[in-house]
């Protein structure tokens, strides 16, 4: 099964990003939300891929892992893709990797540059790693053809590119290069995607460009993580959050109202399936598939 097939369906394909808890308390909630978010019939889910943090490249690469295996074991019929980026890791260390996750039974990698620890500019590669997610592209290409290849697009241009015009150059070369489909960075004007995708297709990239959605609920949340990836807030989306400075149940309702319209314009506009970011949580994802009946 090949992740870019789902997209050949004419049927809308629904997608979930999750990401490895730090501790078992976080695995708890995981379990409880995902419980919820299976509802929802999602196509196929994807796990980030954490290449560092205070327990090191090792200990992150391990949570993981266990995410992949207890969604591979108790939810057996929901198709799973892997992140997988080139921090901290020489050639070997990846196709390691990418051999655990085949044996699981894995179909599908993210293949990331990531960011450096601390977010260091510009990206230095690991000695024996590699400096561009093109690279990480060709690998499994190479090595692992059975994987679906998923690459990152970014609607406003990543934060290092020059010029969107650039950036969209770069993806054409890890499509050329064996990239099945584009998740895109998080986005609140859907006229920035619509731009992103019509400037793709002049530049020859006929891949489903999937948009990605994280709906806010937390007013301070958006703006940090916002500021991280270099994403625009709507300012009519930021002025009603605004309106609720200190009722948190408040900018939760605009923020799944602003999403739901967000991605019923982009259904309206022909996308071939949404991708959320649902931060291991299920309540805004459930509200918006319900109102929209996904």
């Amino acid at each position: 099964m090949k992740i870019k097939d789902l997209y050949s369906t004419g049927k809308l394909v629904i997608s979930f990003e999750l990401f490895p808890p730090k501790n078992w308390q976080g695995f708890a909630e995981l379990y409880e939300h995902f419980s919820e978010l299976v509802k929802c019939k999602p196509s196929y889910v994807t796990c980030t891929y954490g290449a560092g943090g205070s327990g090191g490249a090792k200990e992150a690469q391990k949570r993981t892992l266990e995410v992949l295996k207890w969604v591979k074991q108790d939810y057996s019929q929901i198709p799973l893709v892997s992140h997988l980026t080139c921090v901290n890791a020489t050639v070997d260390d990846l196709r390691q990797y990418l051999f655990q996750v085949s044996a699981l039974g894995i179909i599908g990698i993210v293949a990331l540059r990531g960011d450096a620890p601390g977010n260091v500019r510009p990206f230095v590669p690991t000695p024996g790693g590699f400096r561009y997610a093109l690279e990480l592209v060709r690998l499994i290409k190479s090595d692992f053809p059975n994987f679906s290849v998923l690459v990152a697009g970014y609607p406003e241009k990543h934060p290092e590119a020059e010029t969107l015009e650039e950036d969209i150059k770069h993806l054409k070369m890890k499509v050329d290069a064996g990239a099945e489909v584009v998740l895109t960075q998080l986005f609140y004007n859907n006229e920035d995607f619509y731009r992103f995708r019509d400037l793709c297709d002049r530049e020859g990239i006929y891949v489903p460009i999937v948009p990605g959605i994280l709906p806010v609920t937390n007013l301070s949340q958006v703006k940090r993580i916002t500021s991280l990836c270099g994403a625009r807030i709507n300012e009519t989306l930021l002025e009603r959050l605004e309106k609720y400075p200190n009722d948190e149940e408040g900018q939760f309702l605009v923020g799944v109202y602003y999403a739901t319209r967000q991605v019923e314009d982009l259904i309206k506009n022909g996308v071939p399936g949404v991708h959320f970011y649902v931060l291991n949580k299920s309540r805004s994802a459930l509200y918006i598939c319900k109102a929209l009946c996904l």
